[in-house]
């Protein structure tokens, strides 16, 4: 039996996994992300999974089963990333304000022996309150979102910051277990 790599450095992304039954040990991944466009498609976001999960490969001294994964925030068919400084925060949030957008969490499985792979992508939708300039700036100034796509942590906001949100919290959070179970199932020999 191999060992389970999570190629992120992602402390979110390793508890979600700790709530799994999964033993796993973090590699994060050298995969330096080019953002080339910021118009949103399923196949960018999981090749962006993908390519971190292969970058771990070389890193590896026995047969492993690797995860990789990238989670963005999607309005208007543009991708928002993580944001450079305090002003990209703010317009991020702005554009999110009152308005319903959706995350994407795509996770790519590669075997490091027969580099045999799987990916799939998930996707919830989270509707914003209407934020004032008061709440974004107290967000940004206490919380730091630099590390986040789309500027924000759903799991840290506080109360009257979001309206509604529908499908998997922890695929907004930046891994969906149930998403990642079907991958992992897939690789039964392992």
């Amino acid at each position: 039996m191999g060992k389970i790599i999570l190629a992120s450095s992602s402390p979110r992304r390793a508890e979600i996994m700790n709530t799994t039954k999964y033993e796993f040990r973090v590699i994060p991944s050298p995969y330096v992300e080019e953002h080339t466009t910021t118009v949103f498609s399923y196949a960018y976001v999981e090749n962006l999974a993908y390519n971190k999960a292969k970058a771990v490969i070389e890193l590896l001294d026995e047969p492993s089963l690797i995860i990789g994964a990238d989670t963005v925030v999607v309005v208007d068919n543009e991708i928002l990333g993580k944001p450079e400084n305090h002003d990209n925060a703010v317009d991020m949030l702005k554009k999110l304000s009152g308005r319903t957008h959706f995350v994407v969490t795509s996770i790519a499985v590669i075997n490091s022996e027969t580099k045999e792979y799987k990916k799939n992508s998930t996707t919830s939708y989270v509707t914003f309150e209407n934020l004032s300039e008061e709440q974004i700036n107290y967000y940004i100034d206490n919380y730091k979102p630099y590390d986040k796509a789309g500027a924000y942590g759903i799991q840290e906001l506080p109360a009257g910051y979001i309206k509604e949100y529908s499908g998997s919290l922890e695929n907004i959070i930046g891994l969906c277990p149930k998403a990642l179970e079907e991958l992992l199932s897939d690789f039964k020999d392992f």
